[in-house]
């Protein structure tokens, strides 16, 4: 670090070399923070958060319950032992509030006066962030496992929606009308995503083993099917051809400049693809251990090299190197499965919910400070100075007399 120092001071160096490896450091110093605890509201598993981009100050958490809550994460306090308030809650008691679990909660890309949820009460609600309740309100014939908003777009307002129904609906938030349906899916879809590389670039997956990536200015289907053996069909079962993973596929996530495509599945597998060709990049992350039948969130990190991948595996969260598959360390914390994780890429934090009915803060354990460290030293020069053998001791003395 010191070296990275050094050259930045001398111009010898890109700021971002620096700004890479402190968030690396950061990362890999993760550690469950015992000082930080957020607000217990929800009564139910936790299915899912999100972070606002915007100021990185506010999470959405959303439950079995069918409760939404919004946690202020700055501490107020001048304390390092803090709790993360709830500063508001679409509780039972809210007229307004979703009948069954909320399967997805997302912040608008551009301004925290609006959020989208939605639920297996068969609805997605856009909501009004000031009063709570829902400016918008589109309904499904059947239980909705997934919707995600275009963190870039500029020209659409375009929300996708992932279904009991195959087909794949586009929502428009201007004139709130669905305007178009996606088809080429046979089995329930259970994660969409849209690129943030290019607006019109959207991931979609199923229960029926396949990943497919659209140009939703495209009338003729997807532009490609992901297939986990790129294309060697002496190695694919007939039945296996132009699948993503031989099982449900219930996990998508770009990486952050949109480059590459991670997926998971129920055949205990994550992959990563090359999002602009579909290849399979045939990294082996080992067994990921995924029994979830819904969505799993996971995530990954920014401004890390290399990058680190986030993924609940049991009451743990896994994390791995994204392009060796090593795994780096298991974060240990939750008493139950666990189904949710975001990154926060201003401080390189991690939080996760999960069916014990917790959110948990993981924070990157900084060095000791300055003065514990001389502290150290001096305890340690004083210990090993009255350990020496007084025969060896040094009795000369200035004194004349």
């Amino acid at each position: 670090m010191l070296g990275f120092l050094t050259a930045r001071q001398a111009g010898l160096d890109d700021p971002l070399r620096l700004r890479r490896a402190e968030s690396t450091r950061r990362v890999l110093c993760l550690k469950l923070n015992p000082d930080r605890d957020l607000d217990r509201i929800h009564g139910n598993g936790i299915n899912t958060i999100d972070i606002d981009a915007i100021e990185g100050r506010y999470m959405l958490s959303g439950g079995a319950d069918g409760v939404i809550v919004i946690y202020d994460l700055e501490n107020y306090s001048g304390k390092p032992q803090y709790t993360c308030k709830a500063v508001c809650t679409v509780g039972r008691s809210s007229r307004y509030v979703h009948k069954f679990s909320v399967e997805t909660v997302q912040w608008y890309p551009y301004d925290t006066g609006m959020f989208v949820s939605s639920s297996f009460d068969k609805t997605m609600k856009v909501w009004d962030t000031e009063t709570l309740k829902p400016a918008e309100v589109f309904e499904f014939e059947c239980n909705v496992y997934s919707h995600h908003l275009s963190p870039i777009a500029r020209k659409h307002g375009l929300i996708a929606v992932g279904t009991k129904n195959p087909k794949i609906q586009l929502c428009d938030l201007k004139s709130g009308s669905r305007i178009h349906v996606l088809q080429g899916h046979r089995a329930e879809v259970l994660s969409v995503r849209w690129s943030p590389r290019y607006e019109y670039i959207l991931a979609t997956a199923s229960a029926d083993s396949k990943v497919k990536v659209w140009d939703v200015r495209r009338a003729s289907g997807s532009l490609f099917t992901l297939d986990q053996h790129n294309g060697d069909k002496s190695k694919a079962s007939s039945e296996a051809v132009n699948t993503a993973h031989n099982g449900r596929v219930n996990g998508l996530c770009f990486t952050g400049d949109g480059l590459y495509l991670l997926t998971t599945g129920t055949d205990d597998r994550m992959r990563l693809w090359n999002s602009a060709t579909g290849e399979n990049t045939l990294v082996n992350y080992g067994k990921v251990c995924n029994e979830s039948r819904k969505r799993l969130q996971f995530t990954v990190s920014r401004g890390c090299s290399p990058e680190f991948v986030f993924v609940p595996c049991g009451s743990s969260v896994a994390v791995y190197a994204l392009h060796t598959g090593e795994l780096v360390t298991m974060l240990r914390g939750h008493y139950n499965n666990v189904d949710c994780c975001e990154f926060h890429p201003d401080y390189q934090e991690l939080y996760s919910g999960g069916k014990d009915c917790n959110i948990l803060a993981w924070v990157p354990v900084l060095r000791a400070s300055d003065e514990e460290e001389e502290s150290n030293r001096e305890n340690k020069g004083a210990t090993s100075q009255s350990s020496v053998n007084p025969a060896f001791q040094d009795a000369w003395s200035s004194d004349e007399d």
